[in-house]
């Protein structure tokens, strides 16, 4: 790891930033739309309001100082796909809209619709959490009209997602991509059925606008590791599909930003590396083992002589019980820098990679230790919540 041109000479906790007020409601009330102010996204390296959920008020200052990162422009591995001749909008669209379907609900008081993808050939619908959270009866329609109805398999909160099931062979599964591969700028095209409107899924397009997103969903709610697009997302398009040039899918659409003025161009997606996890834990158990290192921290940053300030990994405030990254031989203080060979920045670095991973899982964890002491652990992760 190469020192930036400056001294390191402090290491200091994260700063708490106020979560935001929580998100506007869509006309539907289970599809969520978030009220993002201008600068909210824009924030790197602070704590969001999981900070508050632990009870972390203020961080010791560890022993150490990592280094902080190079900031330098990495090297271009070819240019990323764009819709030219060969990958159109409209060939895309041809491919995903059979995978794409619109749900409607009913609940107590009222009912409300989304969207969803097909996932294999077993009649399984991945959608979001909050589309179906509540609802008493559940149908889904397909592209070429027909109409199903559909049984949970299972939701999982923490993730917003869920899986149905319909009684239908002849599906047509959306193809799979990968979210590790992503590159901003590239095309980004987004397939729902937004505001309820029948007669087909809506196609629109445009790119990922950013990677590695965090965002309050609410007070006590945080999305981690989200894909950021701008192609036009509207209320109803919750849990359809966000695909590549390639017409493969790359992310389950969750969120839309607006301000008091409107849409302001901002969608998001659950990336499908996090997604096929959830969704074949669903299918197996109706649950989903999600991981933890029974710690709690914040992001830890180091401080030049100039004034710039890096964020430089995890510092470990609290070991909690049983906690996994303790039976390793992590210690209160440690910095972790590094997990399951992805480096760790910030404290939502790390839970976006921990919700990649299940417990369970043995995985190793690069620290630094006083000293600016290097060491890696082999950590077997524990269930979150247990």
């Amino acid at each position: 790891m190469t020192e930036p041109p400056h001294d390191l000479v402090d290491l200091e906790p994260v700063r708490k930033y106020n979560p935001p007020e929580p998100p506007r409601r869509e006309r539907d009330p289970w599809t969520l739309v978030l009220g993002i102010l201008g600068g909210v996204l824009l924030g790197t390296g602070v704590t969001f309001a999981i900070l508050s959920a632990m009870g972390v008020i203020q961080e010791p200052v560890p022993t150490t100082v990592p280094p902080g990162p190079v900031l330098t422009t990495p090297p271009l591995s070819g240019p990323p796909p764009t819709l030219g001749d060969v990958s159109t909008a409209a060939s895309v669209a041809a491919r995903v809209i059979p995978s794409t379907v619109f749900i409607q609900t009913s609940g107590f008081l009222l009912g409300s619709s989304g969207s969803g993808v097909v996932y294999g050939t077993e009649g399984h619908i991945v959608t979001n959490h909050h589309v179906v959270s509540g609802a008493r009866s559940l149908w889904v329609v397909f592209a070429d009209g027909a109409r199903f109805p559909a049984t949970v398999v299972g939701t999982d909160p923490l993730t917003d997602l869920a899986v149905l099931k319909v009684e239908r062979v002849d599906v047509a599964p959306i193809e799979l991509g990968s979210s590790a591969s992503l590159a901003i700028g590239q095309a980004a095209i987004a397939v729902g059925n937004p505001l309820g409107l029948e007669g087909g899924p809506t196609v629109t397009a445009g790119i990922v606008s950013a990677l590695n997103r965090s965002l309050a969903i609410d007070r006590s709610s945080t999305l981690y590791g989200l894909v950021q697009t701008d192609a036009p997302i509207a209320p109803g398009s919750s849990g359809g599909a966000l695909v590549d040039a390639n017409a493969r899918l790359i992310g389950i659409t969750t969120a839309i930003a607006v301000s008091e003025v409107g849409a302001e161009g901002l969608g998001f997606a659950v990336p499908v590396d996090i997604m096929v996890g959830v969704v074949e834990d669903l299918i197996a158990r109706g649950t989903v083992s999600h991981a933890s290192m029974g710690i709690e921290g914040t992001t830890a940053w180091a401080t030049g002589s100039a004034g710039a300030e890096f964020p430089v990994g995890v510092g470990v405030s609290r070991l909690l019980a049983n906690s996994a990254f303790a039976s390793a031989g992590g210690q209160r203080n440690d910095v972790i820098v590094q997990v399951a060979d992805t480096r760790v920045n910030t404290l939502e670095d790390l839970i976006a990679v921990l919700r990649r991973l299940r417990a369970g899982h043995v995985i190793e964890v690069r620290i630094l230790r006083s000293s600016n002491e290097e060491q890696v652990l082999d950590v077997e992760l524990s269930r979150l919540g247990s």
